[in-house]
Formats: structure tokens, C-alpha cells, sequence
């Protein structure tokens, strides 16, 4: 079983992929033409990148006569940042317990 955070790692773990997401958190919403003029790959390449990111519920996409649009979806990223905070508060527990084990040995 994949949990989220996996799905979300692996998606963004591709540069090109991560750029676009990147691009749309700071730009805002972005057509695939928008997107793929910045980019420096081919619109299906793009188009692709999208449709993973969709998948992941990293963008959302909306269709407004022969254009999409899409946007980012901060809110998807929340797993990201639960473990991340898992991983934040295990690491800094083990370098409190270092701390204490040298201040032990300095007496």
C-alpha cells in the first residue's frame, strides 16, 4: 500500500515536474501555453507533467473555452508537511539526547 506522502515525493521528485508546480504556488493560476513558454519543453511534455501533478491532487485543472487552466493545490502538500514534522520532532528528540549524553561525559 503507497501512502500519501509517497505518492507526493515521488511526483514531485522529477525537476521538471517540481519547476511547474513551483511556478504555479508563485504565479498563480497558468494555461498549459502559459506553462510551457517558461518551461523549455514541448507542450505534450508539459501536458504529461500536469496530468501527474492532477492525479497527485497537486493541481486542479479548469477548462475555459479551448484553454486550461490550472492551479496549484496547496492543501495537497499536507502530508508532506505532517511527516515532515514527524521526522522534525524524532531527529530533534535524538539531538537533545546527544546533547545530554556529552554534557555527561564533559563532567
Amino acid at each position: 500500500m503507497t501512502n500519501d506522502h509517497d505518492v507526493l515525493f515521488r511526483t514531485l521528485s522529477d525537476p521538471t515536474r517540481r519547476a511547474i508546480f513551483e511556478r504555479l504556488c508563485r504565479q498563480g493560476e497558468q494555461t498549459v501555453g502559459a506553462l510551457t513558454a517558461q518551461s523549455g519543453v514541448s507542450q505534450p511534455a508539459v501536458s504529461k507533467h500536469l496530468g501527474v501533478l492532477r492525479q497527485a491532487g497537486l493541481v486542479r485543472d479548469r477548462h475555459e473555452g479551448r484553454q486550461t487552466h490550472y492551479s496549484a493545490q496547496l492543501a495537497a502538500l499536507s502530508p508532506l508537511t505532517d511527516w515532515t514534522n514527524q521526522m522534525n520532532a524524532f531527529w530533534q528528540s535524538r539531538f537533545d539526547d546527544l546533547e545530554n549524553l556529552l554534557k555527561r561525559m564533559d563532567q
